[in-house]
């Protein structure tokens, strides 16, 4: 399949990392340094030029392009990207980013309906990481949430200390030492290195570990990772942009009993925010001021979430909002170079759009019986949701005989509402939805076995 991505910075560059191995794919970009960064390290096409002109597209074979993603930083430009290709060149999907808030605002719901703007799919990262945010807060001490199967199923992330009750077990003696804990670890990540376990490794302190588990028993299952509770009581939100605002929108629309702060350093925008919220104390001031950081409650809050448009400023005001009492403190990065250090410093989760745009981006444009797709970035795998359909060859084999030591791994059976974990003898039924997690490499031999392309389209 062809595809066109219109854009080169962090989240085009991962795109095209990501699609490069199944399809055949040309990256657009004005930025003759960023055009230098794709010819040297990714085996695509790269072009020097504006996306959204018509002989520009031409030059990439738009003619002939099934999918046109369009993530410049240019909301404008991703918008006449995909209307050329429409009108012009009749690709058949098209997918954009749209950061503005004003263009998504509900007064203007029908700007990207099918007769107005030619976009198939309008992908908003302030939105979707404000979303993400909102989810890990239900469930307090995990840094990621992710739903599948239609909610029965929860991919959760914590961080292992040395309080954590399973450090030290191997993963094969966990649910002997802990009957009532029905889960299955599918992802760790031990200094900067991630990987798909084996059930011989054993989970240390400092650990990353990713697992499934059944929604309703997920409160029980962290508190066998030392935690407990539900939702965070007191928010501290740091940050008035588009993500800051949007997370509080969501706060009080879907956390009725949390009470939030946001401070906000310019006094105008402080000043929009607070007539945008009705339940939320909006303060003006410095998140790196103790003073403001005090009157604002840290010392009692549970969860202070760093949103600011500086990197440095979020992890700094994480650091000092913790030393104020601050329980749990999530900081949003965009650095790649930060990301390793962050939580050693004592932040407790780190915040990565690109990571959270670039999974929404995939959700999206998947094909075949893929039900649900989640990158963990782009030295990790991804987690998917693959119906066994009756052309699969794997009707009847069992999951020890599926599994591959380090890149793939059968985290769950769905049969109907029965959520299963899988052992090594359980057999895979007609209809069933199985979530794997699959290394990058593993991606034709998972469409082999379930008869399905999960190439895209």
């Amino acid at each position: 399949m062809k595809v066109i991505i219109c854009g080169a910075g962090q989240v085009g560059f991962n795109l095209a990392r990501y699609l490069a191995n199944r399809n055949h794919v040309t990256v657009i970009d004005n930025s003759p340094e960023l055009i230098a960064k794709i010819n040297d390290r990714l085996d695509v096409k790269a072009i020097l030029g504006y996306a959204s002109y018509p002989e520009v597209l031409e030059k990439a074979g738009a003619g002939a392009t099934d999918l046109l993603i369009a993530v410049t930083h240019s909301d404008e430009v991703n918008m006449v990207a995909c209307e050329t290709a429409h009108a012009l060149f009749n690709v058949k999907t098209k997918i954009a980013r749209i950061r503005n808030q004003s263009y998504l605002h509900p007064n203007w719901s029908e700007l990207f309906s099918p007769e107005n703007l030619s976009i198939d799919v309008v992908i908003s990262p302030e939105v979707e990481v404000a979303r993400a945010i909102s989810r890990s807060l239900r469930v307090p001490g995990a840094f990621d949430i992710i739903p599948m199967s239609q909610g029965l199923v929860k991919v959760i992330g914590v961080r292992c200390t040395t309080e954590t009750p399973i450090i030290n077990t191997p993963i094969s003696h966990i649910t002997s030492l802990f009957p009532d804990l029905d889960i299955c670890i599918i992802g760790m990540v031990r200094d900067d290195k991630c990987f798909i376990p084996i059930p011989s490794d054993i989970v240390r302190p400092g650990d990353e570990v990713y697992f499934t588990v059944q929604t309703s028993k997920v409160d029980k299952t962290m508190q066998a990772f030392g935690y407990e509770g539900g939702d965070a009581q007191r928010l501290l939100i740091l940050g008035g942009g588009n993500i800051g605002l949007c997370l509080a929108e969501l706060i009080e629309a879907q956390h009725p009993d949390t009470h939030a702060h946001l401070i906000e350093f310019n006094e105008k925008r402080a000043e929009f925010i607070a007539q945008r919220l009705s339940k939320s104390v909006v303060l003006c001031g410095d998140a790196l001021d103790s003073e403001v950081l005090l009157e604002a409650g840290v010392e009692s809050t549970e969860t202070v979430v760093a949103v600011t448009a500086d990197d440095r400023v979020n992890i700094l005001a994480s650091l000092l909002a913790k030393r104020h009492g601050a329980k749990r403190a999530l900081a949003l990065v965009n650095n790649n170079s930060y990301s390793p250090l962050v939580t050693s410093l004592g932040v407790d989760a780190v915040i990565t759009p690109r990571v959270v745009t670039v999974s929404s981006i995939l959700q999206n444009i998947r094909s075949g019986k893929v039900n649900s797709i989640y990158s963990l970035g782009e030295t990790f795998g991804e987690i998917i949701e693959v119906e066994a359909s009756g052309t699969s060859s794997l009707i009847g084999a069992a999951v020890g005989d599926i599994n591959v030591p380090r890149d793939l791994l059968v985290a769950v059976i769905v049969r109907g509402n029965r959520v299963i974990i899988p052992n090594d003898t359980t057999t895979i039924q007609l209809e069933d939805k199985v979530i794997i997690m699959i290394s990058y490499r593993m991606i034709p031999k998972v469409e082999k076995l379930f008869a399905t392309n999960l190439d895209y389209t």
